[in-house]
């Protein structure tokens, strides 16, 4: 997917941390209004950092997914809803077996509108206790995104056999279209 050619004009980007990035471009990949997702490293003080040095937690970015959609098909209020959805955002620096401040849940926003849109799911999914704990969901302003090696980029789509992706990934994608069945991209 994400060495289409794609018309990038009128599009809209965000950058999620949602734990491993394999998962969240897994799903985002799949949802109709979505026309690139490109999976890298936010949130440091590391200029171009490696994948073993951000797994080492030390150099302060979260392994992330850059989504670039298209807002007169997919809503922003959507995408957040299936980012809140596809993960835990109550444990903090973790998800599932990933642990450590690179697998955080961090909303990164590109504008105002985004971390105003943000804020609000946040607080509404905290006052009606969705969760069984509160969101530690950090929301902080976009400042780099630093792709992550090429080996990374669609990485179910090219490894979906390799154990990691039919244990952890694949289960998480099940899920998805069965809750998201609407929102998926049509197959042609």
């Amino acid at each position: 997917m994400n060495n289409e050619k794609v018309n990038l004009e009128g599009t809209e980007v965000v950058t999620f941390g949602a734990g491993c990035f394999w998962c969240v471009e897994a799903i985002f990949q799949q949802v109709e209004g979505v026309v690139k997702v490109e999976s890298g490293y936010s949130g440091g003080q590391v200029k171009n950092p490696t994948y073993k040095e951000v797994c080492t937690g030390l150099t302060g970015h979260a392994e992330v997914v850059q989504v670039t959609f298209d807002p007169k098909k997919i809503s922003f209020d959507k995408i957040l809803e299936i980012f809140w959805k596809t993960h835990d955002p109550t444990t903090l620096n973790r998800q599932g077996a990933d642990e450590g401040s690179q697998y955080r849940s961090a909303v990164f926003y590109h504008n105002e509108a985004q971390k105003k849109t943000a804020e609000i799911w946040k607080a509404k999914l905290n006052a009606e206790h969705v969760f069984p704990n509160p969101i530690v969901t950090e929301i902080t302003a976009f400042s780099v995104f630093y792709p992550a090696e090429d080996y990374h980029q669609d990485y179910y789509e090219l490894n979906g056999h390799n154990p990691y992706c039919q244990v952890v990934i694949k289960p998480k994608l099940e899920k998805f279209t069965k809750v998201f069945k609407e929102n998926l991209k049509k197959m042609n």
